[in-house]
């Protein structure tokens, strides 16, 4: 190709080699070029020479004795023509065909030369495929856009498979081989079970009652199951089992003397109920698709096949068009167990005896399809924990039958059987028998996986393909999901960094020793509240102090931002005005700070709370002993606690005491046992000698060490409820 191939005459050999594919692709031409060589050719064309220009997609026009490529639309090989697709006819009846039978679809364009090279191979695989029963499908790319980007080919030619509506694209080299192989790893593994002994065979062809299906084996001389049975056990999946019996293996000379098998034929045998010999056999010595189909679709269903879902019924049960057409179905309600098996078993031999083209004998288990059941027996007395018959009809797609029930419990016995066979000649005469009329609900699907399981299988599917494109789909169809799987990826490892970092910082600010205990104290080491403590510039003309109740405690502490604090005043009912209004003067120059929050604790509702958290300062504010008589006379009102919510520490300011000009910042001083003696002795302070509002004298400066960092913090394992 002369755009891959810089030698001088790389064009003039792509250009002969053009020309002779082209010539080689005609037979009118080829016999010229044989008769005559090139002046063949040039006679061949004499009868186009009166058409010098040849109009080429609508508006270009060349000269075709100078271009001798063949991506002219009337020089075009037309074996692809019925193999065109287009978007609707791709989505309407290709997709749910997949269902049945895998395709092979080639994208393909105009000035593609690859397209000419894989021609022959494509035509010959094309044609041998769909004998086997392969779809094929041609899309062209520059007609239609929309499906060659809907099926993810961006160029061409592509080769991609179609299955159950799943695109797999094919990577290989375009030969006979690979194409083969590729659509033989498009069905799934399961669909042919060898059967390779006599004891392998028995196993097999007795789980029909289990899979309420006939099963099919197939004798052959080759090792290989042969594409062909492949692909037929696809289509058929939901109606047979398939088996495959290499006749050249050792052990099976049994089991093909057993039923008389030419081992040099190709033989195909159907079992049903009886697994000792087989309902049907074919043989042939060129087994093709046509005789296969309609061998099996004579035998899809068992004699008396059990109906285990609503498709199934609608099938053996079909809907009446006409008079002609009418279909009856002879029912047997029945159960499971050793119990019920004479009766299935006298049943049987009676439909195998009387099988007509307008009678279907079924079966159903009434435990399991409780409502079918009730609707045609109505839970009749004589009937229960026996088996009965039905002859039915139905009506309509919406449910309705008529029907008519055998008067009495079907046990098998010869009177049953005359009853039966009376009612059924009866019928063929007068449509009218069937007297009674219901409507029936959808039957339960009883073969259906379990939710679970569906969604394991579909996890996995995707999970494969998601693979499988991510080493062989183009990169523009790949974006969007890597795109959210890095998103994903990126928000997952920022998490956990920030997290890590949080816990870093958690570390340090850990309780510290005894000896560090005393040097932090003449740290700054919280430079965020030093940051704070420069530009606090009030920002309101008012304090905004809230109170803290279980309402707002989590908000308010608990999930208190990181680097956020709230300053608590503790005050009861008697102190609660005066020691608002003088604690908003203490604070009021340091509401600027939008890291501080306030808010005050009533004490006569939360006094338990604060004297948990106080039990983690006893050095500064020491707790008697509960039994002291005065225990509950305490006096916590003037009390400042800065809780840190993130960190889980606060800091303690003691209400200030008369006469004590340096005031308190939570130093340890014996204050309380103050309080105390002034509550026994006679001669204490009246509340007038004391004013309430001087318990915050000094509060202002305790304020300014708790935003330089210098007061000491008592630590808690956990904030505790609010109750």
């Amino acid at each position: 190709h002369p755009d891959k191939n810089k030698d001088p005459g790389a064009e003039d050999k792509f250009i002969q080699i053009s020309k002779a594919y082209e010539i080689l692709s005609n037979e009118e031409k080829r016999a010229n070029f044989d008769r005559y060589g090139d002046a063949g050719e040039s006679q061949g064309y004499s009868q186009h020479q009166h058409r010098q220009f040849h109009h080429f997609h609508e508006g270009f026009y060349f000269d075709e004795s100078f271009f001798h490529f063949p991506f002219n639309s009337e020089r075009r090989d037309t074996s692809d023509e019925k193999y065109l697709l287009h978007f609707s006819h791709y989505i309407n009846e290709i997709v749910p065909d997949s269902f049945k039978k895998p395709y092979l679809i080639k994208i393909t364009s105009d000035w593609c030369f690859s397209c000419i090279h894989i021609e022959p191979v494509w035509k010959e695989v094309a044609q041998e495929l769909e004998a086997l029963g392969v779809g094929i499908g041609v899309v062209h790319a520059g007609y239609e856009r929309r499906l060659a980007h809907h099926l993810g080919a961006h160029s061409t030619p592509s080769l991609l498979g179609l299955i159950n509506g799943k695109i797999t694209f094919f990577h290989n080299a375009v030969i006979r081989e690979n194409l083969r192989q590729f659509v033989e790893n498009l069905l799934p593994g399961n669909l042919v079970e060898k059967v390779r002994s006599n004891k392998n065979y028995v196993r097999f062809l007795s789980n029909w009652k289990k899979e309420n299906k006939p099963h099919v084996l197939l004798f052959d001389h080759m090792p290989v199951v042969p594409l062909l049975y492949k692909l037929t056990a696809f289509a058929y999946r939901d109606y047979l089992s398939f088996g495959y019996v290499y006749v050249g293996l050792r052990g099976a000379e049994e089991l093909s003397s057993q039923y008389n098998i030419n081992v040099y034929t190709p033989t195909m045998m159907i079992f049903k109920e009886h697994i000792d010999r087989p309902a049907d056999v074919v043989q042939a010595r060129d087994m093709k698709k046509q005789l296969i189909d309609d061998f099996l679709s004579q035998n899809k269903f068992l004699m008396v096949a059990r109906l285990t879902n609503q498709r199934l019924f609608q099938e053996l049960c079909p809907v009446k068009k006409s008079h002609r057409q009418r279909k009856h179905c002879v029912v047997l309600l029945t159960g499971e167990g050793e119990k019920f098996a004479e009766a299935y078993e006298a049943f049987l031999t009676f439909a195998v005896a009387n099988t007509k083209d307008t009678l279907k004998f079924v079966h159903i288990y009434n435990d399991r399809q409780p409502e079918f059941a009730d609707a045609l027996l109505m839970d009749d007395e004589k009937y229960r924990g026996k088996s009965a018959v039905v002859i039915l009809e139905r009506r309509n797609n919406a449910g309705k039958i008529s029907y008519k029930t055998l008067e009495e419990a079907w046990q098998g016995s010869k009177e049953d059987n005359f009853i039966l066979l009376d009612l059924l000649d009866q019928l063929r005469t007068d449509p009218g028998l069937l007297s009674s009329e219901t409507v029936l609900a959808d039957l339960n699907d009883e073969l259906a996986p379990m939710f679970l399981i569906r969604w394991l299988y579909s996890t996995l599917d995707y999970i494969l393909d998601c693979w499988d494109s991510l080493f062989h789909s183009n990169w523009r169809e790949m974006m969007p999901l890597l795109s959210l799987l890095f998103s994903a990826l990126f928000i997952l490892f920022g998490t956990v960094i920030i997290q890590a970092f949080s816990d870093s910082s958690d570390a340090r600010d850990s309780p510290p020793s005894e000896k560090e205990e005393t040097a932090a104290k003449t740290e700054k080491n919280d430079t965020s509240f030093n940051k704070e403590s420069n530009s606090r510039i009030p920002k309101k003309g008012f304090v905004e102090v809230t109170e803290l109740t279980d309402i707002n405690y989590n908000s308010n502490l608990v999930r208190l931002r990181p680097g956020h604090m709230n300053v608590v005043l503790i005050l009861s009912n008697s102190t609660k005005t005066l020691l608002l209004q003088k604690f908003a003067l203490e604070v009021y120059t340091f509401t600027g700070s939008s890291s501080l929050h306030f808010s005050f604790l009533s004490l006569d509702k939360h006094r338990e709370w604060l004297e948990y958290l106080l039990e983690f300062a006893q050095d500064a504010a020491p707790i008697p002993n509960q039994y002291d008589k005065h225990f509950l006379e305490r006096d916590y009102t003037g009390y400042v606690l800065a809780l840190n919510g993130h960190k889980k520490y606060f800091c303690l300011f003691k209400p200030h005491r008369s006469g004590d000009e340096g005031g308190t910042l939570a130093s340890g001083e014996d204050y309380d046992s103050s309080l105390h003696t002034e509550a026994r002795g006679k001669s204490s302070c009246s509340p007038g000698s004391r004013s309430i509002k001087n318990k915050l004298h000094k509060l202002s400066f305790w304020m300014e060490h708790l935003l330089e960092g210098s007061l000491q913090r008592f630590y808690i394992p956990s904030w505790p409820a609010l109750d």
